[in-house]
């Protein structure tokens, strides 16, 4: 799976990196419509998982794992667990700001649909960003 960095998150992370803009802990979220991500994408290019059982998983700043390993730099996050109790498609991930009023990044998920039946399930994911 590859990251795509949206436009609108390109500038807000380069915001952060330069010391423009106040950095926030991340939203991760899972979506349902059939959407490959692409540069032009905004929060609402993407549908919310809705699913009595599923929410957003927060992950703070202190909470990811940094390393440089073979001249590849990476920060890894424990598994997040999402849950759902009825049918459902999750197609991908997109992440926001800790108001989930900025789109940081997206990516679909390699086996899109990931389908769940009736009595739903559960969908774990360890976050990892790498930059080389």
């Amino acid at each position: 799976m590859s990251i795509t960095a949206p436009n609108v998150g390109e500038i807000l992370l380069l915001k952060y990196m330069l010391n423009n803009t106040a950095p926030s802990d991340v939203n991760v979220h899972l979506y349902t419509n059939n959407v490959t991500p692409a540069e032009t994408d905004v929060i609402g290019t993407y549908t919310e998982a809705t699913d009595p059982a599923y929410s957003a998983v927060s992950c703070p700043g202190a909470s990811w794992t940094f390393a440089t390993v073979g001249g590849v730099s990476s920060a890894t996050h424990s598994d997040l667990n999402f849950s759902f109790s009825t049918t459902i498609s999750i197609y991908g991930v997109y992440v926001t700001d800790s108001t989930d009023s900025s789109l940081l990044l997206t990516q679909r998920l390699d086996v899109a649909p990931l389908n769940y039946g009736s009595s739903g399930g559960n969908l774990d994911l360890e976050p990892e960003i790498t930059l080389e």
